[in-house]
């Protein structure tokens, strides 16, 4: 569920396209993949992208050149066992960006009744403090979130939106945010915790309603009792004093609820973020600081990256990508579930 050693993703040598770094993120072709996002038990929403496309070749016009990628099926399966880990519980990272940051953690997965604690062991022994966090999450447990979410403004952590990558440069291995990333359901109040809040162009920032995840199949023609809706009601009171608290708006809260299970996620625009006080800064750089903070760890500052691994997460551009090469999606669905009540004790809890 944690981890107290740096992060070093999997990506093969030699990749065959040029990198420019903006303000930390890699720039390159971004492989398009399949998604499906599951959340876990109790009151949750799910999101799921089903795959409509078949992706052999991927092309993109970077800034000073053409770059080809031919996509394996070994790549394919091992972007595809990433993806699966986005389904898991949420785990926590510690990722070292030498020698041009300070690093930052990386939370990837489904908020579940552990993760609190989990956070609070992976904490143990690091100075956190006004540490970033990456998210690629789609959701999970709203009290859970909540109880979580609020830990990290204690902390004053920032927030953002990203995959962590390592790729091959003319200067080395390096350590990238890939901002081709996912934060939906309770994972975009997670990223409302961050005192300063940053979410690239390329990131799916996603919300819809909380729902009784045993029903979500056929939501419409289900039944509910009264228990059921009072956890409904309990927990959309208890998630909007929690929206208020951490400096975002009603917006946030009447996007979100306005969103049934039996439409897609509707997924926030530019001015939807800033609306609802998602964004607070445009600069990347702002979540980053110099690596003359030090580590977390208490250790200096590691010069020298490690040597890339023979597997790869997923490759980022902003440059544009060409449409017929680019593998496509049906529109996503989602649910929520109500069960038993977290391992915090007490009634039945939601999960967003």
């Amino acid at each position: 569920m944690h981890s107290n050693s740096t992060y070093r993703p999997n990506v093969p040598h030699g990749l065959p396209f040029g990198v420019n770094y903006v303000t930390g993120f890699v720039c390159g072709p971004l492989p398009s993949l399949n998604r499906e996002g599951q959340e876990g038990s109790n009151l949750k929403l799910v999101a799921s992208l089903k795959l409509v496309g078949m992706l052999a070749l991927g092309a993109a016009l970077l800034r000073l050149g053409m770059a080809l990628i031919v996509t394996t099926p070994a790549t394919s399966a091992q972007a595809g066992a990433a993806l699966e880990e986005r389904k898991l519980p949420m785990r926590f990272t510690w990722v070292a960006c030498q020698p041009n940051c300070r690093g930052w953690i990386s939370a990837v997965g489904i908020v579940t009744a552990e993760s609190p604690k989990n956070f609070e062991d992976f904490a143990r022994g690091r100075k956190l403090d006004g540490a970033a966090v990456v998210l690629d999450s789609s959701g999970g447990s709203v009290n859970d979130a909540i109880a979580l979410g609020r830990r990290w403004r204690q902390l004053g952590l920032k927030t953002t939106v990203g995959t962590t990558i390592e790729i091959d440069t003319p200067a080395g291995p390096q350590i990238a945010i890939a901002p081709h990333a996912y934060c939906e359901s309770m994972c975009v109040f997670l990223l409302l915790a961050g005192n300063t809040r940053h979410v690239p162009e390329a990131a799916q920032v996603r919300v819809h309603q909380i729902w009784m995840g045993d029903r979500a199949d056929d939501a419409r023609a289900a039944s509910y009792t009264a228990q059921d809706m009072m956890i409904v009601e309990r927990d959309i009171g208890r998630l909007a004093k929690y929206t208020f608290d951490m400096g975002g708006t009603g917006d946030l809260l009447s996007l979100a609820l306005n969103v049934p299970p039996w439409e897609e996620l509707h997924r926030l625009s530019a001015q939807e973020l800033r609306l609802t006080n998602l964004i607070t800064t445009d600069a990347i750089a702002e979540l980053l600081p110099p690596p003359e903070l030090a580590r977390p760890d208490g250790a200096k500052p590691v010069v020298a990256a490690a040597p890339a691994k023979p597997t790869q997460d997923r490759i980022a551009s902003d440059a544009p990508v060409v449409p017929d090469l680019v593998l496509s999606v049906a529109k996503p669905t989602k649910t929520a579930d109500a069960t038993a009540p977290t391992g915090s004790g007490g009634a039945p809890q939601a999960q967003h």
